[in-house]
């Protein structure tokens, strides 16, 4: 005999904050395994790294557009800015010279 799946009501402010956590906690991993990346190529002598640290930036100046949002502090929106376009500086600068 096979059992009808669960259905789920509508969603409600419990997924929307459990989605923001997933979201929060993947951003933290993808940005520790960028950094221990971007260390190895350094090491190896990899141009790579200009492009891999490049992705650090832009997670932190997500993270800060994110509080600018909830918060609505200037101050996260204008570090968030200098973040971003250093981590564009250092895309541009890996795409540049490879």
């Amino acid at each position: 005999m096979e059992q009808a799946p669960k259905r789920r009501p509508i969603r409600d402010e419990r997924d929307e904050q459990i989605e923001v956590q997933s979201r929060a906690r993947s951003l933290e991993y993808v940005v520790a395994a960028t950094q221990v990346l971007t260390v190895i190529c350094l090491l190896k002598g990899n141009p790579a790294w200009k492009g891999s640290i490049s992705l650090v930036f832009f997670g932190a100046a997500f993270e800060l557009f994110y509080k600018y949002k909830q918060y609505e502090e200037n101050l996260y929106r204008i570090v968030g800015v200098l973040l971003l376009l250093v981590g564009v500086a250092f895309l541009a600068w890996f795409g540049i010279t490879g």
